[in-house]
């Protein structure tokens, strides 16, 4: 299955690769410079196609469970101060997605958008912590009941479009597809500091199949 964000990238492409194959043929005599045309255009559909996969998930069944919102590894886990949508102490977990992942992002939990912004800005390796803040990007904010979690979409070096179906007040669903990013990224999810953790460093991750986090309220006791 192609996700519908790649659907008008995936036609042009086969548009392309069809008049080069046309051309090849038609323009240039049999031997090994046609073969290595041929190869060459297979492996850049062969790319495509896997780069706008999307296929399905299912999505783990519980009380307070947070997904991942993109598929990947692991790449940090640290305590933060979120200035910006939760206002507190905080838990940043970020998911590093290389050109083989599957891109299509999905909402971490279910809840209300409450916040949204887009920033523009630079180009960093996505594995680079500078990318978090200085990368063009976009800020999501959820809210479940008083619970806000924060993720951000981020570009990076060959990541050159970030797409966010999203618009503040929207009702979100947990595993939910709401957009992607184009050819290598990064997705950071920030949590309420109460929040535990339930992946490590270097783990990898599926979007909306993989748990996270472990929602616990503040009326809860940390087990």
């Amino acid at each position: 299955m192609i996700s519908k964000y790649g659907v008008g990238v995936v036609a042009r492409f086969l548009l392309i690769a069809s008049i080069i194959i046309l051309c090849d043929y038609t323009l240039i005599e049999r031997g090994l410079l046609q073969s290595i045309i041929l190869v060459l255009v297979g492996i850049s559909l062969v790319f495509v196609l896997n780069f706008f996969r999307d296929p399905k998930r299912i999505l783990p069944q519980g009380e307070g469970l947070l997904v991942a919102p993109a598929d990947g590894k692991v790449i940090l886990i640290k305590d933060i101060f979120d200035p910006e949508f939760l206002q507190q102490d905080a838990k940043q977990l970020s998911i590093f997605m290389s050109p083989l992942n599957v891109h299509v992002n999905r909402f971490p939990l279910a809840g209300t958008i409450t916040y949204f912004k887009y920033f523009p800005g630079k180009h960093f390796v996505a594995f680079n912590e500078k990318s978090s803040a200085l990368n063009e990007r976009t800020h999501i904010g959820i809210e479940n009941d008083g619970y806000k979690v924060l993720f951000k979409q981020i570009a990076g070096t060959v990541a050159r479009r970030i797409v966010a179906d999203i618009t503040i007040g929207q009702k979100a669903t947990a595993g939910e597809r709401f957009g992607m990013i184009k050819f290598g990224s990064r997705v950071d999810v920030i949590l309420p500091k109460q929040t535990v953790i339930e992946v490590k460093i270097g783990e990898h991750v599926r979007a909306g199949e993989s748990v996270i986090a472990r929602y616990i309220k503040t009326t809860e006791r940390i087990s």
